[in-house]
């Protein structure tokens, strides 16, 4: 999360957007506390009902854009956001959204068809996420580094879950009934049937499947530059979807958070030159730095 926010506020202008932090306190409330307090500018909801956090942090946004955001993820190059505005203004009617983590190189074995044209004098390409040809290609809804418009998103989230005034009262996350199922098995099988999503990977996974499976009523095309971040997987993220990693004990949350309270952080500069992945990397772009201290 540290190295998160550092990147953001380092590669977008500070004065162009607002930042809204949704964070569970399972362990290490001290360090999330120390954090936050370097960033005054990010409005932090400690999380009580995922479902109902959100959607109060939807309803606020006045931006034209959403960019979501995980805790993996590090911004390595610049983001040119009023390339990013003209282009949504100029395509309007076929662009989903413009994704920070696809170039033409990092695309060049996938098979995807891809279109280059100019906006102003700068080259933009795309690629028809509905023909995608790998799994990160097709897929439409995603919370690493895509720019959304704020509207589509809401269509989005609106469209996945049951609108039904009764259903809503009886088994929205919030609802009573569901409060007291809340440590059963069965409160999320409700939830998912009616379409309510309950933490960061269903937020995902269900407006995903809902673009998916509704994609005639959405743009054509993914718009994208250059790559510029990606997702340094060195540990588990969590117990309900096991995530691929590449890590070591070193890695642990336990580990790490002892190294950031000694005063290690994760070192941007160093992976800004070393060319990471587009999508994800492991532990050989993972480099911690205490002043001019490096360590591996």
């Amino acid at each position: 999360m540290d190295a998160y926010l550092e990147s953001l506020h380092r590669y977008f202008p500070a004065e162009l957007f607002q930042t809204y932090v949704i964070y569970k306190v399972e362990l290490f409330e001290a360090e999330y506390d120390e954090l936050f307090s370097r960033y005054p500018d990010c409005i932090v909801i400690r999380e009580s009902d995922f479902h109902s956090d959100f959607m109060n942090v939807l309803d606020q946004v006045d931006t034209k854009y959403i960019l979501f955001g995980i805790d993996d993820v590090v911004f390595f190059d610049s983001v040119d956001l009023d390339l990013i505005d003209r282009t949504f203004r100029e395509h309007e009617s076929n662009i989903l959204g413009f994704t920070l983590r696809f170039s033409p190189e990092s695309l060049k074995n996938s098979n995807d068809i891809i279109d280059d044209f100019t906006v102003g004098d700068q080259k933009i390409f795309r690629l028809n996420w509905k023909n995608g040809q790998t799994p990160h290609s097709r897929y439409p809804f995603e919370l690493c580094c895509t720019i959304y418009p704020t509207e589509l998103v809401k269509r989005i989230i609106s469209g996945t879950m049951s609108n039904d005034p009764v259903i809503k009262k009886l088994f929205s996350p919030n609802a009573p009934l569901i409060k007291g199922l809340q440590k059963t098995k069965f409160a999320r099988k409700i939830l998912k049937s009616f379409g309510y999503f309950f933490s960061p990977n269903t937020l995902e996974s269900w407006p995903c499947r809902w673009c998916q499976n509704n994609s005639s009523q959405l743009p054509l095309f993914t718009y994208f530059q250059k790559v510029c971040a990606t997702a340094i997987q060195v540990n588990m993220v969590n117990t309900s979807t096991k995530n691929t990693f590449d890590g070591s004990d070193k890695h642990t949350v336990e580990t790490l958070n002892d190294k950031y309270k000694q005063g290690y952080r994760f070192d941007i500069g160093f992976i800004t030159p070393n060319d990471p992945p587009p999508i994800s990397c492991g532990q050989q772009y993972f480099k911690l730095k205490k002043g001019s201290q490096e360590i591996k």
